[in-house]
């Protein structure tokens, strides 16, 4: 927080400069770690601490089953595609998942997702960025980590 005392020092000094840029800490993004020893548990493992993160719950019933084919030029940019698909359905239709069978094969993602309506969604996130993502080789098996948009 900047006091009047500090007219001219630090962050206002910077910004008396005629072009420059400065960085500012916020904390309006949420991220997860995730980690598995295959790809498809790697993505199941994104897409329920994307739904960890935004306090979702599902009612017990009915039960529902949607299939999803998704394609992509890498493996980031597939789970890019498949968690903002998942935050899609979510939004237009009130469902969210609990059980995955998921197939990778290069590009591509085949899906049976299992859910049902959700109870509640106590935060929104609005997508799933690009920032930092980088799926990577570990200790146990594939890492990443994923930063939202809120």
């Amino acid at each position: 927080m900047l006091r009047p005392n500090d007219k001219k020092s630090g962050i206002l000094k910077e910004m008396e400069q005629p072009a420059g840029f400065l960085e500012l800490h916020h904390t309006a993004d949420w991220e997860i770690a995730a980690w598995a020893p295959d790809l498809p548990t790697l993505f199941e493992q994104a897409a329920i601490g994307m739904y960890a993160l935004s306090g979702t719950h599902l009612y017990p019933d009915p039960r529902i089953t949607r299939t999803l084919e998704l394609s992509a030029v890498d493996a980031e940019s597939l789970l890019v595609k498949f968690l903002n698909e998942l935050l899609f359905i979510g939004e237009q239709y009130g469902l969210a998942f609990d059980g995955f069978e998921l197939q990778i094969t290069g590009g591509n993602l085949s899906a049976r997702l299992h859910g049902a309506p959700m109870t509640e969604q106590s935060k929104e996130i609005k997508a799933v960025t690009y920032h930092k993502l980088a799926i990577q080789p570990g200790p146990r098996g594939l890492e990443v980590r994923i930063v939202f948009d809120v």
